[in-house]
């Protein structure tokens, strides 16, 4: 029988990455004597081969998970200082306790093993390190350049396209905002290439003054690129210049009784004085800077950054990073900078409020990094110092309010248990949906939830094999068996069953870095375990609590299949609407043993357990709508082996229809252009292998 640790003793990660609990792990792992020793011995053993170079150390445990990353200006002298485990805290000691082995990677630098350090972290997320926690990426102002009428939009993500980035702002809204106003301000496009090419008259953002309309004509290249060349001073900080400028033509249009010129740039001001305007800050007078503030309190440490770019306040953001436990305030500020600006480029000037010891050598790396000159500096008089002032009281503020949440959610899966009769408030909650329309490509979803909120980087959708009718119960079976199988399998140290890898909503991917090598021999891992260079995945992670969207029949079908697997432990409940499916939160709560539970229309915990319905809903819907998409536009022609995208593409221009491709003979496949004999040859196999 397989047996499901209860969730005090499986850790969970917000991420899917199997985590140490530092607060469990005080109170078992003090660091037994033979595991000290165990762990110095590995470590003396790598320092045996080290030199005084720069570098970035990795610990590692049995069962090659990644502890920690460290950087070093000497490796030799740094890693050595684990052995003296007398002079070492508690939570370094029960790091080293869990250390088999050690992985080294030397560098140029100290700041080139700062960077690495950073990328390290946010691949691995130690349970050691301090990690900065957070999933989003931050938004930019694109002013692409690969156009002769160049476009303002919001950009994310890799910074690939050809064009001027200004950023980072702090919210997607604010960076909306700011691009209606400029709309307003430089009359520049938005619009994408392909509806610019195809326009023959001028859309609605030319009539209400929010374009210029080059599209059609209505401006040429030349009053276009000034328009351009004014939205970048602007952006760039100049924009009292401009506005100077704007003034003066106003008053040049209105002498000349140019009403409707003199009206246009009344309105252009109106909106060059909102954006200004709508700064929460006065930082006129910084230029371009990142402000920092900490603040600590109750155990959790919470940091505050304003970002400032041309002397305007493009937004705020509070950071809480985790595993700061008997970490120190510099230490723990100088990981976030240098984990945040490993995506976010850096502007020249970053403002803290306190001194860092690696100050310099944290300069000197993102220099490097962003190719211009970076300094890092505490404010002591002037605005400088009034804008860190309010940092600091923003990040107070910030974590009070953190952890009056923290408070409030930690009620709340109090709550949970005790409602769902769980014998501890869960730490991963699991929520399963099945999407189809008259069972054509169906699908199963799967979205995972804890204490902090959605993790959907552990989203998962399962494509129905088996159950081809619309058979809801039978499409459940599927989903669980598929999810569950490999668990026990890896619970009982099989080797599961191949499966389809997860499929992430945002379909991000891990590179490696080619240099990254292990220079002790590899510890042995258990089939139990994920690998070291890959978070741990669905395989490895239990769920505390199962939800299913469905009634007793779900239900009945789900606790069939774990009893099949020999799973006892995992909690499974359904969450049916009420008798007449109305919206009038009448949800009725199934256990597995038959019983039914409701909760009152208006309580918090039902608005908690609906809305991680609800995304199940939403997910699998639009899982499901995606799957139907690729259907419709799917060709015969896919399924023709070595027939790629271009070969495709002549087959399809040449004849017309996929039709015509498998009625041609062969004589017409070799004639047609760009496919070779080859190539007709397995195109016409293919079709008529039959005959």
């Amino acid at each position: 029988m397989v047996r499901i640790p209860s969730s005090a003793g499986t850790p969970h990660d917000p991420r899917g990455k199997a985590r140490f609990d530092e607060t469990q792990a005080a109170a078992t792992v003090k660091g037994s004597q033979p595991d000290i020793e165990a762990g110095v011995a590995a470590i003396r053993e790598t320092v045996r081969t080290l030199k005084p170079k720069p570098g970035v150390y990795r610990m590692v445990d049995a069962k090659g998970d990644v502890l920690y990353v460290g950087k070093a200006r000497a490796l030799k002298n740094r890693v050595a200082n684990y052995t003296q485990v007398t002079n070492l805290s508690n939570r370094l000691r029960r790091m080293v306790s869990q250390t088999r082995a050690m992985e080294i990677v030397t560098t140029n630098s100290e700041a080139e093993a700062l960077l690495l350090e950073a990328q390290l972290i946010k691949r691995f997320r130690p349970p050691y390190n301090v990690l900065l926690r957070d999933d989003k990426s931050f938004p930019f102002i694109l002013l692409r350049a690969d156009h002769s009428f160049p476009r303002l939009t919001k950009h994310r993500g890799a910074r690939r396209a050809k064009g001027n980035y200004y950023g980072p702002f702090a919210s997607a809204g604010s960076v909306n905002t700011t691009i209606n106003a400029l709309q307003k301000l430089f009359l520049l496009r938005s619009c994408t290439d392909s509806f610019f090419a195809r326009r023959d008259r001028p859309c609605l953002l030319y009539q209400i003054k929010r374009c210029s309309a080059p599209c059609v004509g209505r401006i040429d290249q030349a009053g276009y690129a000034e328009l351009v060349r004014e939205a970048k001073e602007f952006l760039g900080g100049k924009s009292g210049a401009v506005q100077a400028r704007m003034e003066r033509q106003m008053a040049e249009a209105a002498a000349d009784l140019d009403f409707e010129r003199a009206a246009l740039l009344r309105d252009r001001l109106r909106a060059a004085t909102f954006i200004q305007g709508s700064q929460a800050i006065n930082a006129a007078a910084v230029g371009d800077a990142d402000i920092f503030a900490l603040a600590a309190k109750g155990g959790q440490m919470g940091i505050q950054a304003f970002f400032v770019r041309g002397g305007q306040n493009w937004g705020h953001r509070a950071f809480f990073p985790r595993h700061t436990a008997e970490v120190g305030e510099d230490e723990v500020m100088t990981d976030v900078l240098a984990q945040f600006y490993e995506e976010v480029p850096p502007p020249r000037t970053i403002l803290v409020d306190r001194e860092l010891p690696e100050a310099a050598v944290l300069a000197e790396a993102l220099g490097e990094a962003s190719g211009h000159r970076v300094e890092i500096s505490v404010p002591q008089r002037g605005d400088r110092r009034r804008l860190m002032q309010q940092a600091q009281r923003n990040a107070a503020d910030a974590l009070d309010r953190r952890l009056a949440e923290t408070g409030t959610k930690a009620a709340r899966m109090r709550e949970l248990a005790d409602f769902l009769e769980l014998d501890e408030p869960p730490g991963r909650i699991e929520i399963y949906d099945n999407s189809h329309i008259q069972g054509d490509k169906a699908l199963g979803a799967m979205v995972v939830a804890d204490a902090a909120g959605f993790v959907k980087g552990q989203y998962r959708k399962f494509n129905i094999r088996s159950a081809q009718t619309n058979d809801d119960f039978a499409m459940m079976r599927e989903v669980i068996g598929r999810r569950f199988r490999g668990l026990a399998s890896f619970e009982t140290g099989l080797q599961p069953a191949a499966s389809p890898a997860p499929q992430d909503e945002r379909g991000d991917t891990t590179s490696v870095r080619p240099e990254e090598v292990r220079t002790q021999s590899e510890p042995s891992r258990s089939t139990a375990q994920p690998s070291a260079s890959k978070p741990a995945g669905h395989e490895t992670t239990w769920p505390d609590l199962v939800l299913i969207d469905g009634g007793k029949g779900q239900v009945s079908s789900v606790m069939a299949v774990l009893e099949e697997l020999g799973i006892e432990d995992v909690p499974v409940i359904g969450i049916a609407k009420g008798p007449h499916h109305g919206r009038e939160g009448r949800e009725v709560f199934h256990f597995p043993d038959g019983r039914e539970k409701t909760l009152p229309v208006n309580s918090p915990l039902l608005f908690y357990l609906q809305t991680l319905r609800d995304e199940v809903h939403r997910f699998a819907i639009g899982a499901h709508r995606a799957k139907r998409s690729r259907a419709i536009t799917a060709s015969p022609l896919d399924e023709i082996p070595g027939v790629g995208p271009s070969r495709k593409r002549a087959l399809l221009l040449h004849f017309g229809t996929a039709g015509r491709v498998r009625a041609a003979s062969l004589e017409d496949l070799q004639r047609a252009p760009g496919i070779s004999a080859g190539v007709a040859q397995k195109v016409y196999d293919f079709y008529h292998a039959g005959g």
